[in-house]
């Protein structure tokens, strides 16, 4: 009887191939049935595992400059080491869970899946977010969730400035300090409904919610539609 192909050690040593190279083998991996990859030697390059449209689980073994992951859908990636700006920007699908510290606009325009960074995140993470939830474990950086449109936020740690400025739907999850919230961001009450998805979320982490002072933050809708009569609510936001 034949036995099955043993795929879990298939790896890439980035080291001397250029992202190009890089992303061309992942695909081309996917292609041959190639479920589970491990890069090596990434060295900060940008832009690696994006536009992956297929179901794949990628470990990175090292930081990663800007982009990883992003434009993909159905995409399991790992990475062991900080990453530069906008990781996972428009995943559609997925999980990315980072072992490090991210950079700015991390989930940018995230449709859907689940970024987790399992460290610190810099300014606006989160940005014009559009589905899928964000988790941060750390304290996240200046203008988070900056014109958030849906999905959900936690940041389990402290956020500063201009959070949430000019959201629209969705919520956000602080269990620590909050510097300012942004224009037309208010607090809302927590309720059952929330600590039950905190913790089906953060216990997957081993963490639990109920440590944390978490607060809810939403929109407050006053500035969906301009009205004249309203300017200096936009006056004085700014």
């Amino acid at each position: 009887m034949q036995q099955p192909t043993v795929l879990q050690d298939t790896v890439i040593d980035c080291e001397k191939l250029s992202t190009r190279e890089i992303n061309q083998q992942l695909k081309a991996m996917v292609a041959e049935g190639i479920d589970r990859v491990k890069l090596v030697n990434p060295a900060g390059k940008h832009n690696l595992a994006v536009g992956m449209t297929e179901a794949i689980a990628i470990e990175i073994d090292g930081s990663v400059g800007y982009y990883c992951g992003g434009l993909s859908s159905g995409i399991n990636l790992k990475i062991s080491g900080n990453c530069g700006w906008s990781l996972g920007e428009n995943l559609m699908d997925g999980q990315i869970i980072v072992r490090g510290n991210a950079s700015a606009n991390a989930a940018a325009s995230a449709h859907g899946g689940r970024v987790c960074i399992l460290g610190n995140a810099g300014a606006r993470a989160g940005i014009s977010l559009k589905g899928g939830t964000l988790i941060v474990t750390g304290n996240v950086g200046y203008g988070s969730a900056f014109m958030m449109q849906e999905g959900r936020i936690i940041i389990c740690g402290d956020a500063a400035g201009n959070l949430a400025d000019s959201i629209y739907e969705g919520a956000i999850y602080v269990g620590g300090n909050i510097t300012s919230l942004g224009a037309d961001a208010k607090l809302e009450p927590m309720t059952a409904e929330d600590w039950q998805f905190l913790k089906t979320e953060l216990n997957n982490l081993k963490i639990d919610p109920r440590t944390y002072s978490f607060k809810k933050i939403v929109s407050a809708k006053e500035l969906h539609h301009f009205k004249s009569e309203d300017w200096f609510k936009f006056k004085d936001a700014y």
